[in-house]
């Protein structure tokens, strides 16, 4: 058992508002400088749509992930061989329109401009090359319900469900959204680092952070290809490949993430998972209904006296096994079994999980009397009585079911199309929405509260801890932040006066710097 630590990420979609806060505090630390324009780190999207950059989830476009192959698993759109032969043509790359060419306004048209009969404006002009362009996209251009047809009905995950179901979710009454934030997953088996011919990307030991080093990248571009969720992104200006580094200059520091940090629906959570290493290929080669189940297995029981044992032999910090059994990600995603990874499917066993959306519960709605061949006009049908909306609290509960969002969608989305893990979540999540509705208003009957929560496959405690740390939690429940041990990374930066240049731990030192 090579058990390693992780740092890992939970979004709760319930309480996202889509107000962007994130995005522009990542922009304006990390990516707010020429060639970076375009470059979202975080972004947030509105579902269902085509996202950022246009349809990123369809592999067949992008090539991006892997692929299970008869005994192992193998990149879809990279590797040795198929990198060589697109060494100087790559199709399967997005290109500017894909994501949206830089631009910014001629402010000073206004400002300067004489007197004249008509209105002045400011003309939109590229960034990089600093001609007059027409904007056609942007990064949150689908934002609330989708825009048009052209993003809400091109969503990948809308594409195997039957076409009335489709047409269903558009209707008005039914019509719904739900916000999806998106960083760099810090993927256990990311393809963006098996992808790199020159090996600038790698993973952090001592948490998993996956970086670019800026020296050695040669801007290949495979990362872009192999990442399946894009979220690596070329530098037009430097040269460079760049993406999330999850803040780790605030980790370091005892700080949460930028984008993190500034999170107005305290959506985010931030904690420390322990898993084994050596079920990496085999959980990343399981079958497709089982990719969720193979990738939970991993993630072990910081609590474990063997764990804790095998962790401690393989150099994990106490004080970092502590965090990760005060970690709230792994209450959500072990514990609690409510968080789910996104698009499983592409096998690289992302660290940031999704808590999916229960969505506004709908009250009933009457069925139209249609006995003398009657049709009512849309206005009309809600002065009729059969058509009022029900909202008496015992028919505010529809069953999971009946939710605003086929399951297949969110399984599309989260279970790699597994409906029953999905109907598991959404039970928890009404169960405690009825739990809570018992205790502060009282109109449900006991039975009924503790029937959903044993349907549910939870207990009143269990409920009040997910509603806490949902609702009011404070910075430090949803933040837990190990130490760096800066002390130990000194050590391993120390010369040691070998002749060799040995800097501990297997690193050679370079003795043009002193190392």
């Amino acid at each position: 058992m090579d058990v390693r630590s992780q740092i890992s990420m939970v979004f709760h979609l319930d309480k996202c508002i889509g107000c962007h806060t994130c995005s522009i505090a990542c922009k304006n630390i990390w990516t707010d400088r020429k060639g970076a324009e375009y470059q979202w780190w975080n972004n947030v999207e509105t579902k269902p749509g085509t996202g950022y950059p246009t349809r990123w989830e369809d592999q067949d476009v992008y090539k991006g992930g892997w692929e299970r192959g008869d005994k192992t698993i193998y990149l879809k759109g990279a590797g040795k061989k198929k990198s060589l032969l697109n060494i100087f043509h790559n199709p399967h790359l997005p290109v500017i329109d894909d994501y949206y060419e830089p631009f910014t306004y001629k402010y000073l048209d206004l400002i300067e401009s004489p007197a004249m009969d008509d209105q002045p404006t400011a003309r939109p002009v590229s960034l990089i090359t600093g001609k007059p362009i027409d904007i056609k996209m942007g990064p949150n251009w689908d934002d609330d319900l989708s825009g048009t047809p052209d993003f809400a009905r091109k969503d990948p995950n809308l594409s195997d469900l039957p076409p009335a179901v489709q047409e269903a979710m558009f209707q008005l009454e039914r019509m719904a959204f739900f916000y999806l934030p998106r960083i760099c997953n810090h993927c256990l088996n990311p393809a963006c680092v098996a992808s790199c011919p020159s090996g600038a990307i790698y993973k952090r030991g001592e948490d998993g952070i996956v970086l670019i080093n800026q020296e050695v990248c040669r801007a290949w571009r495979m990362c872009v290809t192999a990442c399946p969720y894009k979220k690596s992104y070329y530098n037009w200006h430097t040269g460079k490949s760049e993406k999330c580094i999850l803040c780790y200059p605030r980790l370091e520091a005892g700080y949460a993430p930028a984008c993190m940090h500034s999170c107005v629906g305290r959506i985010r959570y931030l904690g420390v998972l322990l898993y084994d290493a050596d079920q990496i290929e085999t959980a990343a080669s399981a079958d497709g209904d089982k990719l969720v189940k193979s990738q939970l297995d991993m993630i072990l029981d910081p609590n474990d006296p063997e764990v804790i044992k095998a962790a401690k032999s393989n150099g994990v910090a106490d004080s970092t096994i502590k965090a990760a059994q005060n970690s709230p990600t792994y209450k959500f995603v072990k514990e609690w079994g409510m968080a789910l990874p996104l698009h499983p499917e592409f096998r690289t066993l992302p660290m940031l999980f999704y808590v999916p959306p229960l969505l506004p519960v709908m009250a009933s709605l009457g069925e139209q009397d249609t006995s003398q061949g009657e049709k009512l006009d849309p206005i009309a049908k809600f002065w009729k009585d059969d058509w009022l909306y029900d909202t008496s609290t015992e028919n505010l509960w529809g069953t999971i079911e009946e939710a605003r969002f086929p399951l297949k969608y969110m399984a599309n989305l989260f279970t790699a199309g597994d409906e029953d893990k999905i109907k598991d979540v959404l039970k928890k999540l009404m169960a405690v929405r009825i739990h809570r509705r018992n205790v502060t208003v009282g109109d449900l009957t006991a039975e009924k509260a503790s029937s959903a929560l044993s349907e549910a496959g939870l207990n009143g405690d269990m409920a009040e801890s997910i509603y806490k740390l949902t609702s009011l939690a404070k910075f430090d429940d949803r933040f837990v932040i190990p130490p760096a041990h800066r002390e130990q990374a000194i050590e391993m930066l120390e010369f040691t006066g070998d002749t060799k240049g040995s800097t501990g731990f297997g690193f050679r030192a370079k003795p043009e710097r002193g190392l």
